[in-house]
C-alpha cells in the first residue's frame, strides 16, 4: 500500500492538484470550528462592501460572505463526494457484471445503459429536480448521483470484457469460484485505478451539476452550496449593483475544487496509462 502511495505521489499534476484539494478540504472542516457565525444569519447590509470585519463583504441578504463561502463550498463537496459515490458505484456493478457474464444479461444492462446516453442526463436530472417538491442536499446528491453512471458503465464494460479469458480469470473459473467471486478477486483489482479516476470525475461532474441546478433554483433547500450563492447573486443581480464579492468567490471556488480533480485524475492517467507513461 505504501509502495502504491509513493507512485502515485511521483506524478508532479497528481501532487499539485491533492494539495489544493487537501487544502479545500482543511479549511472548509477547520473554518466552523473557529468561527461560530450562523452562514445564514443576517447581520449586514445588503452587498455590504468587504472590510477588516467583513472580508468577502455580505450578499444580497446582508449575510457574511467568507463564513457562507466555506459552509456552501463544504456542502457542495459533500454533495459531489456523494454523487460521485452512487454513480461510480452504479456504473461499476453494471460494467462489472455485464461485460462479465455477457449474453442476455450483458445485452439489458447496455440497453438501459445506451437509453441513458441517448437521453440527455442534465435534462432527466432537471427533471426529477423539478418533481421533488422538498429538496435537501442529500436528496440532490441522490438525483445527480443515479443520474450520471452510464459512461461510468459503459467503459468498465469495456474493460471487463477485455479481462474475462484472460489465463487468471479462466483458472478461477476451472477452481469452481463462483461469478461474484471471479469479479471481485480477478478482475475488479486490475481495474482498481481506473475506478479511482472515474470517481474523481464523478465528484467534479456532481459538483458542476450542483451548481448548474442550483443555479436553475432547483437546488437543495434551506442550506448554503455555491450554486444556490450564485443562484442568489443572479436574483438580486449583484453585477448590475457592482457587488463582484458575491459571484467571483463562488466561482472561484468551483473552479478551483473541479481543477485540483482534474489535476488528479490527469496524474493518475499519467501513472496508470501505459499508452501516455510511454
Amino acid at each position: 500500500m505504501k509502495n502504491n502511495f509513493s507512485i502515485i505521489f511521483k506524478s508532479s499534476k497528481f501532487r499539485l492538484g491533492f494539495i489544493i484539494f487537501a487544502l479545500l478540504l482543511l479549511s472548509v472542516i477547520i473554518f466552523p470550528i473557529v468561527n461560530k457565525e450562523d452562514p445564514l444569519k443576517m447581520n449586514y447590509t445588503m452587498f455590504q462592501k468587504p472590510g477588516p470585519n467583513l472580508p468577502l463583504g455580505a450578499d444580497n441578504f446582508g449575510r457574511n460572505e467568507l463564513v457562507e463561502l466555506i459552509a456552501g463550498g463544504k456542502t457542495s463537496l459533500i454533495i459531489g463526494i456523494l454523487a460521485g459515490g452512487i454513480a461510480t458505484g452504479i456504473g461499476l456493478i453494471l460494467g462489472l457484471f455485464g461485460g462479465y457474464i455477457g449474453g442476455l444479461v450483458d445485452d439489458v444492462l447496455s440497453s438501459i445503459t445506451n437509453i441513458f446516453l441517448v437521453i440527455p442526463s442534465f435534462i432527466i436530472l432537471v427533471l426529477i429536480s423539478v418533481s421533488i417538491s422538498s429538496r435537501s442536499y442529500l436528496t440532490t446528491a441522490l438525483v445527480i448521483g443515479f443520474t450520471s453512471w452510464p459512461w461510468t458503465a459503459r467503459a468498465v464494460r469495456a474493460q471487463t470484457i477485455s479481462l474475462r479469458n484472460r489465463d487468471h480469470v479462466n483458472l478461477a473459473k476451472v477452481s469452481g469460484y463462483s461469478i461474484p467471486k471471479i469479479i471481485a478477486t480477478e478482475i475488479l483489482p486490475y481495474i482498481a485505478s481506473y475506478v479511482g479516476m472515474a470517481f474523481i470525475l464523478q465528484v467534479a461532474s456532481g459538483i458542476l451539476s450542483e451548481a448548474t441546478i442550483s443555479m436553475l433554483g432547483l437546488g437543495p433547500q434551506n442550506t448554503v452550496t455555491l450554486g444556490l450563492m450564485l443562484n442568489w447573486a443572479t436574483m438580486y443581480e449583484a453585477h448590475m449593483s457592482g457587488a463582484w464579492w458575491a459571484f467571483v468567490p463562488p466561482v472561484l471556488m468551483i473552479a478551483l475544487i473541479t481543477f485540483s480533480l482534474n489535476l488528479m485524475n490527469t496524474g493518475l492517467d499519467q501513472i496508470f496509462n501505459p499508452q501516455i507513461r510511454s
